[in-house]
């Protein structure tokens, strides 16, 4: 009998009926609360047990099905493709060890038959006494990454970079260009993936030591970054705004990867299951996280400074500004949207402002118009949050479009002793892309030299005239 869980994600030798048994039941187990889970949050609707074997009420065929239900049925089919790979591979595995026919593991796909099929499987005892039964060998010659994967360090690290880059590109492109959706599986789940997998072509001959799993790891998201840049489906901005938590998940996905290929026969055995479940499970996710995404925090950004001219002054500045110098922030530079002026249509609430950025120009509907303390306004309309670096083609991710969504904004003045005046700048905003707490870093600290440049401009402009005024 094996004694590694990863034993059982193989074709090859026997499992016994203990083990078949429990198996079955915990990934059953396994398999039917993944199922309930999303069908209770993604979809709101109950499943039970006995779901699996009845259509939807009305329907008589899956061609009957209507949109929501084949998007729903078609949902658990994608969650459940790594449980019948699994499935099927501990049948064979059983029927082996039973001395029964493998074509019988067909029947594994025969509704209410399986059942009976699976129970008796774990009742029915080995043919052979597994002890004096040789090793299964279904093939005799090399396997596909026995030719694929070099024995050379450079090779092997060579390889691992290649096959998982060459993997994961179309999963990325899955979840950011054919999805849309920048989520966990997108961010989190490709990188760690990456990472472990990379490591298990790379010690798939023989153990690799830590330092070396952990370089082709990090080399895998630097390579996937550069072919995702060469491809133009996403920018070099962007790609360098996820290389952090990209290095990170990936170096933790190359550690498990390294604990996996130090066991005797580790990547050599457990590599090609693992990687097929996980080309399986990715796109799955991805799919659950974009049918019904998760609602988009909202955020607060608050800024401040302090002017040396009275709050009527700043008032006049803050309504309606004149063009900004070109910015000398590398930031800016970039590509990330910053403000050129500021324009306003009629005066007091229902007024119209348009804060003109680099990208376009935001309309801002004036709601609160308390002359000269509070100017607060809705937005109705924004241009695109950057101008993307490219290599040579300028990629279009559909990120870059009402994915972080401005709310609405104000300019609080509160005077101060001597005729001084803090002028305090907010913005509420939403950003649809996950982890929320890792890109909120990145956005918080963007909006926040957006407001300095404006603040700044006005604090110029007022302290500028308060001393025309006084001379």
């Amino acid at each position: 009998m094996n004694s590694s869980f990863f034993d059982l994600l193989r074709w090859d030798g026997t499992t016994g009926r203990g083990v078949y048994a429990v198996a079955g039941v915990l990934l059953f187990a396994l398999k039917h609360n993944i199922d309930r889970f999303v069908a209770s949050f993604a979809f709101h609707r109950p499943w039970s047990v006995f779901n699996y074997y009845l259509l939807p009420s009305g329907a008589e065929g899956v061609a009957s099905l209507s949109a929501e239900d084949a998007r729903f049925y078609s949902t658990l089919l994608a969650i459940a493709l790594p449980f019948i790979t699994v499935g099927v591979q501990l049948t064979v595995r059983r029927l082996r060890d039973a001395g029964l026919p493998v074509w019988l593991a067909l029947l594994f796909f025969a509704p209410f038959v399986n059942l009976l099929v699976f129970v008796a499987l774990a009742v029915v005892p080995p043919r052979v006494d597994p002890s004096k039964r040789p090793p299964f060998r279904p093939w005799a010659g090399p396997s596909f990454l026995d030719r694929l994967v070099p024995d050379h360090p450079v090779g092997s690290a060579a390889a691992g970079v290649a096959v998982t880059v060459a993997l994961a590109v179309p999963a990325a492109v899955l979840g950011s260009s054919v999805l849309a959706n920048y989520g966990w599986g997108l961010f989190v789940g490709i990188p760690f993936c990456l990472g472990l997998c990379s490591v298990l072509v790379y010690g798939y001959h023989r153990g690799r030591g830590l330092g070396a799993c952990l370089a082709v790891s990090t080399l895998s998201v630097a390579f996937l970054g550069f072919a995702l840049a060469a491809l133009a489906v996403e920018g070099l901005i962007c790609i360098a705004m996820a290389a952090p938590i990209g290095v990170v998940l990936a170096t933790l996905g190359g550690v498990l990867g390294y604990a996996i290929q130090r066991r005797p026969g580790g990547a050599r055995r457990d590599a090609p299951a693992l990687m097929l479940a996980l080309a399986l499970v990715m796109p799955a996710l991805m799919g659950a996280e974009a049918h019904d995404p998760a609602p988009a925090p909202r955020t607060a950004v608050r800024t401040a400074v302090e002017i040396d001219a009275p709050p009527d002054r700043v008032w006049r500045n803050v309504v309606s500004f004149s063009e900004l110098p070109e910015p000398d922030s590398w930031l800016f530079r970039t590509g990330i949207a910053y403000p050129v002026r500021a324009e306003i249509t009629g005066e007091g609430a229902g007024a119209v402002r348009r804060c003109v950025f680099s990208t376009g120009a935001f309309v801002e509907p004036i709601e609160v118009w308390d002359a000269p303390r509070l100017l607060k306004f809705s937005v109705t309309e924004q241009p695109p949050a950057m101008k993307e670096l490219a290599l040579y083609a300028t990629p279009d991710p559909p990120h870059l479009d009402h994915y972080l969504v401005s709310e609405g904004g104000q300019f609080l003045l509160t005077p101060l002793p001597g005729g001084r005046t803090r002028l305090e700048g907010t913005t509420w905003y939403r950003h649809r892309i996950w982890p929320a707490e890792y890109w909120q870093v990145w956005s918080d600290a963007i909006i926040h030299r957006i407001h300095l440049r404006v603040l700044g401009h006005v604090k110029r402009l007022s302290e500028g005239a308060a001393s025309r005024a006084s001379s």
